[in-house]
């Protein structure tokens, strides 16, 4: 899926769940001295990158160095002593829409992305606001993106940060005043592509690619001059659908490997999808390039594709020359994707011993649920285990890298239960490697869901097209089942060993949605959790030894920096995210929060102020009479259009309105105005005029007073 986020939120992502429920070294502090590097000419700025494991005391790039380890070599805060770690300062952010950060930490300062891809800077020792940067992203731009109106991060490079907009620009700013030096639009026209993920720059380039391949568009990444924004090359990801060449570096290879391996079907109107939407990993080693390439669209391989070709290049792992884009190498992890089996989760570098020899490997735990370790010199396979219960494959075929599939699991005769499903195994959330015990931390999540062709299909425009809908996907009302259902969906955080491929530890958490992690040389590995919680474990053993409540879900990712001699863990808190939307499974649906910037220390002495939540609006239940057509219409087009931001079943999350609770529902001329009009369109709620009719809209208001009035017979139940 072109998600920012958990895999998607309407029931039509919580398919099957009550069915699988019930079946189943020391440096000089940072502060102290600020460098002269980032004045240095930009073949110096690089080389600073490209050392950044020699500077423990900032953290310089998304992945803490270029080959994205999510490793702290400070040791200041270990085991023994984190059970003092404390509440140094927090920031208070301007949102409680989703924040999935990665922050950056350069020569005392900090560097937070915001939701609605702001730029917040602040001093790192205290936290005192230097400036922020708002790029004023279109309110009406959040219907493109199925998770949120997130950003995962930033770039530094040369004394500039580099983040990419929402709704699809690329900008520099001074990493001193914050002043916008350029800005960019990196999209073809005309097409609902967003950006949630964080650019990396490479030898003075500024590298990013986006998302929306569920509302139809093409993927491909672009490469910007750093100091001017002049693009340099583009690499598209699947062919053109008109079979003509782009102009672009990518042309030869699609023509040559691509565009044989795709068939007639619905992907001429959708585009094909393929973003790239998170992983972009340098390889300062190999001097290569590497590209999660994304989803299918639609999902289905059999509308999209006619259930023809391997539709190269989705679901693959592309290496490229980072100079000029050029093709050096894939491999594809889902041939033929029907999935949302991305291949867009993080990727992690590292030289691992492998039968006695040194081998330099890319490893990835993508939402198929297969952990890979991929010899990054060639592309090959060279182990690939399951680490999450799957049920679409046994195996993979090492000898020719692909999945070995159970028959079926392409739904295109019959419903089938998969294990993972789009939310997948591992989703976006960065996982971490030691190079101290050898060990990856992994957050994953067990989510189960039936696919099911869509016989009704037709391309929409402005909203998802899957070419997947199932009837199992209904959620109960009855609290029985609905917690039967929840019980079902379990996450954890497990510590996997790449070299023998296997779990060596596991610490449960609670819900199925996870949060980026951190491993340091004090042996201690930091992640947060949906329910608040920003816990410590210890790398060996697993064993919890420390928790902090931050009022709020923590689904970005902890970094940890240096400043002042002293040792600090930061993260960003805020709900939001696919999950955090759209999951009908919350505990507490009243308002969240804003998101905060939280930085702990040995000692420290902060508190965060008080929040209590403000009490829910009452049920609204219409007085008009529906027929049971019109609710059954009204289901299919609220699950297929408005649950992503609204939740499964119009159960919200807390985030955005609870639509059983809105005063809208009481008027069909009410709900119009906003569902069709747009009178709603500078906060966020676009009209769908595009996308469905009047009766349409009435048909979602009669589900919805459906949903609401069940609602409240729950309420008043004994």
């Amino acid at each position: 899926m072109s998600k920012a986020c958990v895999a998607a939120g309407s029931s039509a992502m919580w398919m099957g769940v009550l069915g699988a429920s019930l079946m189943l070294a020391a440096c000089k502090p940072a502060g102290e001295a600020k460098s002269a590097k980032d004045a240095a000419p930009a073949s110096a700025a690089h080389q600073r990158l490209v050392d950044a494991a020699s500077e423990p005391q900032n953290w310089l790039s998304h992945g803490g160095t270029y080959a994205e380890q999510r490793y702290s070599a400070l040791d200041a805060i270990n085991r023994q002593n984190v059970s003092s770690l404390s509440l140094a300062w927090s920031l208070e952010l301007d949102t409680n829409r989703g924040q999935e950060t990665t922050p950056l930490a350069v020569d005392g300062k900090v560097y937070v992305t915001t939701a609605w891809s702001k730029v917040v800077a602040m001093d790192a020792a205290t936290g005192a606001q230097l400036w922020q940067y708002d790029p004023k992203v279109p309110p009406q731009t959040a219907v493109r993106g199925c998770c949120d109106v997130i950003n995962r991060g930033a770039a530094y490079y040369d004394g500039k940060i580099y983040a990419g907009t929402f709704d699809g620009r690329l900008f520099a700013l001074d990493a001193a005043t914050g002043k916008e030096l350029w800005i960019v639009d990196t999209t073809l026209p005309g097409k609902p592509y967003s950006i949630t993920g964080a650019p990396r720059v490479v030898k003075g380039r500024v590298i990013i690619g986006n998302a929306g391949a569920d509302l139809g568009v093409r993927g491909y990444v672009t490469a910007y001059d750093a100091q001017t924004g002049k693009k340099a090359w583009r690499f598209f990801t699947v062919p053109n659908a008109e079979g003509k060449p782009d102009g672009e570096v990518s042309d030869s290879v699609l023509q040559a490997k691509a565009q044989s391996t795709w068939s007639d079907g619905a992907w001429k109107q959708t585009g094909g999808g393929g973003t790239v939407w998170d992983a972009i990993v340098y390889d300062a080693e190999l001097d290569q390039l590497y590209l999660g390439v994304g989803n299918g669209a639609p999902w289905s391989h059999l509308l999209r594709s006619g259930g023809q070709g391997d539709n190269l290049f989705l679901s693959s792992i592309v290496a490229l020359d980072p100079d000029t884009g050029a093709y050096k190498w894939h491999y594809q992890e889902t041939p033929g994707e029907s999935w949302d089996f991305t291949a867009t989760q993080p990727i992690t570098l590292a030289t691992l011993t492998i039968d006695g020899q040194p081998r330099k490997v890319l490893m990835q735990a993508p939402k198929n649920g297969f952990f890979y370790v991929v010899d990054r010199s060639t592309g090959k396979p060279i182990s690939a285990q399951k680490f999450v219960n799957v049920s679409w494959a046994t195996g993979i075929d090492l000898a020719s890298g692909r999945p070995q599939e159970v028959e079926g699991a392409r739904y295109q005769k019959a419903p089938f239960l998969m294990a993972p499903s789009a939310y997948g195994g591992h989703n976006w959330y960065p996982m971490s490697f030691s190079p101290r015990t050898g060990l990856v931390y992994l957050p994953i999540q067990e989510i189960p869901a039936f696919y099911e062709q869509d016989a009704a299909f037709q391309y929409r425009p402005q909203t998802f097209n899957l070419g997947s809908y199932s009837a199992k996907n209904a959620i109960p009302d009855d609290k029985a089942k609905l917690a039967a259902i929840r019980a079902a969906l379990q996450g954890a955080l497990i510590a996997w060993d790449p070299v023998a491929q296997r779990e060596v530890w596991r610490a449960p958490q609670p819900g199925p949605a996870t949060a980026g992690t951190l491993a340091t040389a004090g042996d201690l590995v930091f992640e947060g959790t949906p329910a608040g919680l920003f816990e410590a474990f210890d790398a060996k053993s697993g064993a919890r030894l420390w928790k902090f409540q931050a009022q709020t879900a923590i689904v970005g990712s902890p970094i940890s920096y240096r400043v002042n001699g002293e040792q600090y863990v930061l993260v960003v808190s805020g709900a939001g995210g696919g999950y955090g939307l759209t999951s009908p499974f919350n505990d507490d649906t009243r308002k969240k929060p804003n998101g905060r910037v939280l930085a702990f220390k040995l000692g420290g002495k902060a508190a965060l102020p008080a929040f209590e939540a403000p009490d829910l609006a009452p049920v609204v239940t219409p007085a008009d009479r529906f027929t049971d057509a019109q609710r059954a219409r009204g289901e299919r087009v609220f699950e297929t259009t408005c649950g992503w931001c609204h939740g499964a079943a119009a159960m919200s999350g807390g985030v955005l309105p609870d639509l059983r609770r809105s005063p809208m529902l009481l008027s069909q001329q009410g709900w119009r105005a906003v569902v069709i009009d747009g009178a709603l369109q500078q906060r966020g709620m676009v009209s769908f005029v595009q996308t469905l009719t009047p009766e349409d809209a009435e048909a979602v208001r009669a589900y919805v007073a459906a949903r609401a009035i069940a609602l409240k017979q729950q309420s008043t139940a004994p």
